[in-house]
Parts: structure tokens; C-alpha cells; sequence
């Protein structure tokens, strides 16, 4: 009985290149993603990766582009408001599940054309919910980072409104900055993991913004020139 043949290796393509990149971003982080990294992770040499993707910017430009595709639709019948919030808090999931997706957003320097379909849809949200254009413009402007599902902030360090649990440096910390313990000390009350609630925080703001935005539509605001 003669040998079976051995399993062909499936082809390479720019869509299993991406998928590829993405599971490896989620399992290793994205300091990690490197061509050597992912070709190695597909059983290729780096050169064969460069058939499909130009370069690492292409690659990381391709892996956001897929996630960004992948956001979602609003119901047709959905408010401008809510169609607004839904694509944003999709964008919010979408960057949960990714961690990377943050970082990588933040290194881009163009938008790509599926970046600029997300943003025309957005837009198209306001416009066609009746907000004007100058309106819709400062919308944009306001939501920021924000429609990409993330609030960037300074010295944004992971436990950084934890306060700290010695009586002695708690004592000093209420004394030397007691307005900045209060809200750190109130926020690990609050919260069972003893820091700030970044979803809960997001929602707040965007619907903070979200109905400054109608005020300012039901009352004919436009922007001075």
C-alpha cells in the first residue's frame, strides 16, 4: 500500500496573514507582532509574508482594518443618538476583546479607506439624525479617540487611583492631596477590584457628550467665525 501523501499546508493570503497577526497580537501582545514572529507562527519564512502584506505597517494597518470592518451595524430604525452610542460601544467591545487594538490605533499616521468608511458612518449618524454639519463637525472633534472605543489620559498607569493601603502613607497622601484621595479612596469603595471602572467611565462620558450634542442641536447651535 503505497504512503499516504502528506497534508498540504493551506495557501497563504492577505486575509490569513491578517487573521493570523490578530491571534497573535491577542495571545503574545503587540510589542510582540513582528514578521519574523508571525512567519515563523504560519510555518513560513519572512519573505513569503511579503507577497501579501508590504511591510509591518502594512500588517498592522490590515489587522485594524479587519477589527474596524467587523464593528457592526446599528438597526436601520435606531435614533441618531442611540445608532451613535451602538457604534461606538461596539468600537469599546471590539478594543476589550483586542488590548492591542489601543497601541496599534495609536502608531497610525493615515487613515485607511475602511478607517474612513467607519468615520463616514459615524458622521452619517449625526447628519442624517437631522444634526448639522458644523455641529457634527464639533461632534467629531469632541468624541476624539473616544469613537474608537478609548479615552486616552495623562499619566494613564494601571492602579495609579488605587490609594495606598499603608495607615502611615494614607495619612500623608488625605494630608498633602486630600481632593485627589477622596476621589481615589471613594472610586475603591465603589468598585470591588478597588480601581476605577473604565467601561462605566467611557458610557459616562460619551453620554455626558452624546446629550450636550442634542442640546446643542434642539437649540440651532452653529459655531462662530
Amino acid at each position: 500500500m503505497p504512503p499516504s501523501a502528506p497534508a498540504q499546508r493551506a495557501p497563504l493570503d492577505r486575509a490569513r496573514v491578517l487573521q493570523a497577526g490578530i491571534a497573535l497580537a491577542d495571545r503574545d501582545g503587540f510589542d510582540a507582532l513582528s514578521m519574523r514572529a508571525l512567519a515563523s507562527e504560519l510555518g513560513v519564512v519572512p519573505m513569503a509574508l511579503y507577497k501579501h502584506v508590504a511591510d509591518k505597517d502594512d500588517l498592522v494597518g490590515g489587522m485594524i482594518d479587519t477589527l474596524v470592518a467587523g464593528y457592526g451595524t446599528p438597526p436601520a430604525d435606531a435614533s441618531w443618538r442611540d445608532a451613535v452610542r451602538a457604534q461606538v460601544l461596539a468600537a469599546r467591545g471590539t478594543l476589550e476583546q483586542h488590548p492591542w487594538l489601543r497601541p496599534a490605533i495609536e502608531t497610525r499616521t493615515r487613515r485607511t479607506p475602511a478607517v474612513l468608511a467607519y468615520m463616514n458612518a459615524l458622521a452619517g449618524r449625526f447628519i442624517e439624525g437631522g444634526l448639522s454639519v458644523d455641529l457634527t463637525h464639533h461632534a467629531m472633534h469632541a468624541l476624539g479617540h473616544r469613537i474608537w472605543g478609548f479615552s486616552p489620559e495623562a499619566f494613564d498607569e494601571t492602579d495609579a487611583d488605587a490609594p495606598p493601603t499603608d495607615p502611615e502613607l494614607m495619612r500623608r497622601a488625605a494630608q498633602a492631596y486630600p481632593y485627589v484621595f477622596a476621589i481615589a479612596a471613594d472610586a475603591a469603595a465603589r468598585n470591588p477590584s478597588g480601581a476605577c471602572d473604565d467601561r462605566s467611565e467611557f458610557e459616562f462620558t460619551l453620554d455626558l457628550l452624546l446629550d450636550a450634542f442634542d442640546r446643542l442641536h434642539q437649540s440651532g447651535w452653529t459655531s462662530s467665525r
